[in-house]
């Protein structure tokens, strides 16, 4: 198979686990024999800093002429001061739209050998395995915005046909599970909450009456998934608490660097990137976490183009090296000694199976 896949390495720790992440996607082209078209391209603040703004148009236009995005982290200091006139996440939010990516997938599976990384108690965290979608180009992050010395305001805005089209992703994906889907609002105070618990509920009434549905306020989600995490499947939320929740979750695994994600629209073509920040404050030393970006590559095999066995075993691969002790600076908790990212990805490689 051929395929293009834009590359968006980004700011701070995005380079080190991005060329982690394509030191295995090339391992799995030569293994199976697929030819995979890797572009670099400038994105965040460091084309703020070459290009003057966040998301460059040449940038975009590779991207939208991709199969693929993969994409490291942005942001940092240098570019969040409260006056700065660019900021890296305005292009963030810009690429998505662009790229009409409005499912964000993120799933969160505990692995056995890390549930001492935890901050929760290992019966408490053991056998997790669920999915967060969230809602990602509409709600608060996108609505207009003021401020002034006094006083500032940011709009929250949903259309029903939003909500439809996000329900419908995450039902189709509780199908292919328990079947159990838990939708997250604030309906006790917001109307946009109201708007999305009704047409929730219609979706799931009229479309999928064979899933489960439960609606949680977002206070009460966030409790339960520490208390009782085992007891979710797939949950589907709007874009600002989906942000937070997951953070949140990434704790059950026992590190936000873990975390994959998978950014899609109605077409293939997706956004894939690790939940984490730029973690500018270890840039550099290359012990940054490359599994989020390793699990996000076989994100983007399976979705993007097509490949599920190559997703398999990629997964496999890094579930092996975890499983069989290697760790990063943030994982040593769970025992044994630390990693680099480069020797990280060097081990997934080592764990692949031979060719077919």
């Amino acid at each position: 198979m051929k395929a293009r896949i834009a590359v968006l390495p980004g700011d701070g720790i995005g380079p080190e686990v991005i060329a982690a992440g394509l030191t295995c996607l090339r391992a799995i082209a030569a293994r199976f024999g697929h030819e995979f078209e890797l572009e670099e391209l400038p994105f965040g603040g460091a084309a703020i800093d070459s290009h003057g703004e966040p998301l460059p148009a040449a940038t975009l236009a590779a991207c939208r002429a991709a199969d693929a995005v993969l994409l490291g982290a942005i942001g940092g200091p240098k570019w969040s001061a409260p006056d700065a006139p660019l900021r890296p996440e305005a292009g963030l939010l810009q690429l998505r739209k662009a790229l009409g990516v409005y499912a964000n997938l993120r799933p969160v599976k505990v692995h056995a050998a890390l549930a001492a990384a935890s901050t929760l108690k290992a019966e408490v965290v053991e056998g997790v395995d669920l999915v967060f979608v969230r809602e990602l180009t509409g709600g608060i992050y996108f609505g207009d915005k003021t401020r002034d010395a006094r006083r500032a305001t940011d709009l929250c805005v949903y259309t029903a046909e939003e909500v439809e089209r996000i329900v419908r992703v995450a039902a189709r994906l509780a199908r292919t599970r328990r079947r159990r889907l838990t939708s997250i609002d604030k309906a006790n105070v917001l109307e946009t909450s109201r708007l999305w618990r009704a047409v929730c509920q219609r979706v799931m009434e009229q479309e999928f009456p064979d899933v489960r549905l439960e609606h949680q306020l977002v206070d009460a989600a966030a409790m339960h998934l520490i208390h009782r995490p085992r007891d979710f499947d797939v949950l589907v939320t709007e874009n600002m608490f989906g942000d937070i929740l997951t953070d949140e979750a990434s704790m059950l695994a026992g590190s936000l660097g873990l975390l994959p994600s998978a950014s899609l629209g109605e077409g293939r073509r997706g956004l894939y990137e690790p939940i984490h920040g730029s973690a500018p404050d270890i840039a550099g030393r290359g012990i940054a976490n490359p599994f989020g970006t390793i699990y996000s590559v076989a994100l983007l095999l399976r979705h993007s183009l097509g490949l599920t066995a190559e997703a398999e075993a990629l997964e496999r691969a890094a579930d092996a090296t975890l499983a069989v002790g290697v760790r990063t600076a943030d994982l040593v908790g769970a025992g044994g000694p630390s990693s680099g990212s480069r020797a990280a990805a060097e081990a997934v490689v080592r764990s692949l199976p031979p060719p077919p």
